[in-house]
């Protein structure tokens, strides 16, 4: 295993999102969502600024571009919205069901990557996005 590679790190993405389901799911059960977010959030938050500060890593945010800087604002956002409503399905369904429709948002990132990022999968990257949206459909429809 190469810690070089991006696919063990996506793999590894997946898995601490499987993760982060569970215990977010059990963690959500007695308090209102959107407290267990803020919660989460900070808990995030503390964690990358001591890594950063550990590794070396932190710059003065000044030496940021403002592209840059609008960019990871925007994401911040989205993040954000994402969360809210990520727990607050969590608080409502059963996880199993919540997350394969959270992955939907494979399926938006390649269109996303098309239109705006000039992106262009292969017909065998197509079949896959195609297949994953197909089974988080079929895993949220009820028949």
């Amino acid at each position: 295993m190469s810690f070089q590679s991006w696919q063990v790190w996506a793999l590894l993405s997946a898995v601490f999102a499987a993760l982060t389901a569970i215990f977010a799911k059990i963690g959500v059960e007695n308090i209102n969502s959107d407290l267990a977010t803020f919660i989460r959030t900070i808990v995030v938050l503390v964690s990358f600024l001591l890594l950063l500060l550990a590794t070396g890593q932190f710059v003065p945010p000044q030496q940021i571009s403002g592209r840059t800087w609008t960019f990871l604002v925007l994401s911040g956002l989205g993040t954000g919205a994402s969360w809210l409503c990520y727990f607050r399905a969590l608080k409502l369904g059963p996880a199993s069901l919540v997350a394969p429709v959270d992955k939907l948002s494979v399926v938006l990132v390649a269109i996303f990557g098309v239109l705006l990022l000039g992106e262009r999968p292969s017909p065998t990257g197509w079949l896959g996005i195609a297949m994953i949206g197909c089974g988080a459909v079929l895993i949220a429809v009820k028949i």
